[in-house]
């Protein structure tokens, strides 16, 4: 397996966007505004243009129209287009492994 930097980006720019549409109802316009500014910037930095310009455009109608049902139209737009530039094909994870509980600590 490789490690690819830009699949954990795109992994935590999917959480955000799953998060965002998971509080639908339950978050503010102002809250929904700076996470939404925050998924454009991180695309920004990576040059995911097409996730950069869908989180500018639902910026756009968040100014424009505050909460409403064209959010949700716009985070599945996002989702679709985060999956897109995921890499294919096996690639290691940054998340680190839990350690089971039965595995005692060595002893000299």
């Amino acid at each position: 397996m490789r490690h690819d930097p830009i699949s954990a980006i795109l992994t935590d720019l999917l959480r955000r966007v799953d998060g965002l549409a998971g509080q639908r109802g339950h978050v503010s316009v102002l809250r929904l505004h700076d996470e939404v500014d925050q998924i454009r910037h991180i695309a920004r930095a990576f040059h995911l243009d097409q996730v950069e310009g869908l989180a500018g455009t639902l910026e756009s109608a968040l100014s424009l129209h505050g909460l409403g049902p064209v959010v949700l139209s716009y985070l599945d737009l996002l989702r679709e287009a985060i999956g897109a530039e995921m890499p294919v094909g096996p690639i290691a994870t940054l998340m680190p492994r839990a350690v089971p509980a039965t595995i005692a600590p060595l002893r000299a």
